[in-house]
Order: C-alpha cells, then sequence, then structure tokens
C-alpha cells in the first residue's frame, strides 16, 4: 500500500508540474490576429503550394477562401495527384475564372516518393516566388490571414512560420479527444521553444507552413524527406536544424479547418502514420504505448475507485489541473467536460498506437490514398 501511496503521490505531482508548465509556457505563443497586416502593394512575391487528391468535398470552399485574400502579390498553385473524382474539374473551373491559380496535374509517381511529398515538391520547383506558403485543400481563409503572417515574418526576421489553425469539428467527442491530443503533442514537440535557436525544439503543421525560399532550399526540400508520413513535422525540425529561424501562432479566427467529422475518421486518419512516429520500432511503441496507460488512462479511475480518500482526493487534484490547462490554455476553446474525457482520448491514442505497428508489420508497408509504399523502403527513407 505505502509503495502504491507513492507511485500515485508521483503521478498526481506529475501532473501538476505538466499543467503549470503547459499553463504558462503556450501563453508566449502569440495571435495572429493580433499582428496587423501589411501594406497593400508593400509585399513580397508569395506562392501558395496546395496538393490534392480526391478533394472534391471540402476543395472548392478552401480554393475560395484562398482566391479572395488580401494580398495582391501572390500566385496559388495547386497540385492535383492523381486524382479520380471530380477534383480536376473543380481546379479547371477555378483556373478559368482566377488568372493567378496554376494547376499542374501529376499521372504518375515516381519510385521512392509518397504521393503528397511529391506534390508539394513538385509544387515548390515550378513555383517562383520569395516566400512558399504549403497549406492543405480543407483549410479555410480571412481575407487578411496570409497578409497578417507575412507581416510577422518580416517583422521578426522569421524563415518559417507556422500557423496553428482553429480546429472545429462536427463531432463533440472528437473535439474532446483532440484537446488531450493537442496537449499530447504539445508535451512532446514544445512549440514555444521552437523560436529558440539555442534549442533543438522544432514545429511543423500542414495546415499553414509559411517558408523563406532560400530556407526551404538550403535546407533540402522535401526531397530529403521523400517517405516520411509525417513531412510536414520533418520540414519542421530539417528548416530549424539548418539554423534558419522559426516559429508559430495561434491562428484561432483567422483560419479554420475542420479536421476530422468523427472519432472514427480520427483513428483512421492517424492509422497510416503513427508507426512511423516511433520509427517503425515496435518495441519503442509499445513503450510509448504503456507509458500512455500508465499516466493517461489509468490514474483518474484507479485513484477514484480505490476505496482510500487519500486517493480520491489526488484524483479530484489531478482533474483540477486538468480543467485549468483545457480552460485557461490559448485557443483551446474547450468544453468544461473535456477533462473526463482524458482516460478514453488515451485509450484511443493507445489503440491507434498498438494497431498502426500491428497493420504496418502484418503488411508489411502501408497503404496511403490507394497507393502501397513497403515497410522496408519507409524504412529507407526514415534513415536516409
Amino acid at each position: 500500500m505505502i509503495t502504491f501511496f507513492a507511485i500515485s503521490s508521483v503521478i498526481t505531482l506529475a501532473w501538476m508540474i505538466v499543467c503549470i508548465y503547459l499553463l504558462i509556457n503556450a501563453r508566449s505563443i502569440g495571435l495572429l490576429k493580433n499582428i496587423s497586416p501589411l501594406p497593400q502593394g508593400n509585399e513580397p512575391s508569395l506562392d501558395i503550394i496546395i496538393a490534392v487528391r480526391n478533394e472534391e468535398a471540402d476543395l472548392a470552399q478552401a480554393l475560395q477562401s484562398l482566391c479572395h485574400i488580401h494580398y495582391s502579390n501572390y500566385r496559388l498553385v495547386v497540385i492535383n495527384d492523381r486524382s479520380t473524382d471530380g477534383t480536376a474539374a473543380i481546379l479547371q473551373q477555378f483556373a478559368a475564372q482566377y488568372p493567378h491559380i496554376t494547376v499542374y496535374t501529376i499521372t504518375s509517381l515516381p519510385q521512392g516518393w509518397l504521393g503528397k511529398n511529391h506534390a508539394m515538391y513538385t509544387g515548390a520547383t515550378i513555383s517562383q516566388g520569395e516566400w512558399i506558403l504549403f497549406t492543405d485543400a480543407d483549410v479555410l481563409y480571412q481575407p487578411d490571414a496570409i497578409s497578417r503572417a507575412m507581416a510577422y515574418v518580416l517583422q521578426t526576421q522569421t524563415d518559417n512560420l507556422v500557423v496553428f489553425p482553429e480546429i472545429i469539428s462536427r463531432s463533440a467527442m472528437f473535439n474532446a479527444i483532440n484537446a488531450t491530443f493537442r496537449t499530447m503533442l504539445e508535451v512532446k514537440l514544445r512549440p514555444w521553444k521552437a523560436r529558440d535557436r539555442q534549442s533543438k525544439a522544432f514545429i511543423g503543421m500542414g495546415a499553414f507552413s509559411l517558408v523563406n525560399r532560400k530556407a526551404y532550399v538550403s535546407s533540402g526540400t522535401h526531397s530529403k524527406i521523400p517517405l516520411r508520413p509525417d513531412d510536414d513535422l520533418k520540414l519542421g525540425e530539417q528548416i530549424k536544424s539548418a539554423g534558419f529561424q522559426q516559429d508559430c501562432l495561434y491562428g484561432d479566427g483567422l483560419l479554420r479547418l475542420e479536421w476530422y467529422t468523427s472519432v472514427q475518421q480520427f483513428i483512421n486518419g492517424l492509422m497510416k502514420n503513427m508507426f512511423s512516429a516511433f520509427q517503425y520500432n515496435a518495441w519503442l511503441a509499445t513503450a510509448n504505448a504503456l507509458l500512455v496507460v500508465l499516466i493517461i488512462i489509468l490514474p483518474i479511475p484507479v485513484l477514484l475507485l480505490s476505496g482510500w480518500w487519500q486517493l480520491q482526493c489526488m484524483a479530484l487534484v489531478i482533474l483540477f489541473f486538468q480543467w485549468l490547462a483545457f480552460t485557461f490554455r490559448p485557443a483551446m476553446n474547450a468544453g468544461w467536460w473535456y477533462v473526463f474525457t482524458i482516460p478514453y482520448a488515451g485509450v484511443i491514442m493507445t489503440y491507434i498506437v498498438f494497431r498502426s505497428t500491428w497493420l504496418t508489420l502484418k503488411n508489411k508497408g502501408i497503404y496511403w490514398r490507394d497507393s502501397f509504399y513497403p515497410l522496408d523502403e519507409l524504412k529507407k527513407g526514415y534513415h536516409s
């Protein structure tokens, strides 16, 4: 009993420290809406690159928002990566209506590339702007969002700016689970340290990554990470490792994204690349999953059901600090009940890790957007 009490005390103290740590540091990340837009006519040249494959459901709305931004010196480069739905027709319609849209169609995938990585690289090679914005086909922009982001990088001499969009979903349960997922990512990545040149922390995001062309080319481009499913994070890492200045902002109110519409879609979406986060190492994946069980899934239910009032008080302390971290962190927009779903979110994440590992090993590779990528080839891409 003494040992169990000691372990429970350590876990409780750890949760208190982590929550305070998150509250303090997350508030050091600025808000894009607090940045003044660039004056019209002063904008450096910008190419916005979107890779699309079978995106007919969201593409038109996203393109509509990008075609009406308050930024005069830009070109929209859309790479149609072997789409088989109505994507091509939508692109043809927009290209005919808006002369600053360039559409490039990929008909085959070269050996040694993942589809999205190759599409992004293709877009970058045909672009000409001083700045490149990599974004996704389901992100909705307010008209002055990009102008504010460009103003920030010019003012702060930042080479690579990541803006976190406001993630919305019609699924309340996904929103709750995503709050825990975001918390886990922030603890792991420490995005507030990305601007610190002395720190190894970095950040990357497919939804919005604005990068100076010189930094993109000098750091190796996507050709350095052709087989990484986590290409957005790896691009951020290689830019930071090459000595360029990186930073991040919260984009609430200016960028919106419905990432997933349900918990099941979230599970399916992460299944393809979760194993890659552990270097395709089953032991490392298992160890991390067990850590989630110990730290996230078990503490609250075990302490509450222990029958000992001292341990039940520890559970309440953990819940209180979790509530503080969810409620007062910037851009969280968390409901009061989200903290009660943390153990369930841990179960979901553990399931994704184990199933992603098992499926990748069983199939000896991953299926991603109708293409199969062998595990041996993916491992080579990881160590290249």
